[in-house]
């Protein structure tokens, strides 16, 4: 499987995941200035950016750690941007990671809630 497609796999698992989660689906691969958001979800009043990062087995190197600082600078930016862009009124949001592990076909998900907060 190419590293795009993996890519699309993980998203749309991590799309699944969060419905059933409870997380109402706002968009997929927001273009947002000069990126994209993986998803944007709401859940209780709060609106979550999250990271989608997917990979092809376990390794030694877990997913989520592929979000370092530059990325996540990237994502409050994209965020910020969407923000003051959006017409609707958010209580709170939350930047969230999800981890998509390709285990034989099948999706192991590690979902990490507030996994950063905004960064300048």
């Amino acid at each position: 499987m190419s590293n795009k497609a993996l890519g699309k796999w993980g998203e749309n698992q991590a799309a699944r995941y969060l419905k059933k989660q409870g997380y109402r689906i706002l968009k997929r691969n927001l273009k947002v200035s000069r990126g994209e958001i993986d998803i944007l979800a709401s859940k209780d009043d709060v609106l979550v950016f999250v990271e989608v990062k997917s990979q092809e087995g376990k390794g030694p190197i877990a997913p989520e750690v592929r979000v370092g600082y530059a990325k996540q600078k990237q994502i409050s930016k994209l965020a910020k941007y969407y923000l003051q862009r959006s017409k609707g009124q958010h209580n709170e949001i939350r930047m969230d990671v999800i981890s998509v592990y390709r285990l034989d076909g099948r999706p192991e998900i590690q979902h990490i809630e507030g996994a950063f907060g905004a960064v300048e």
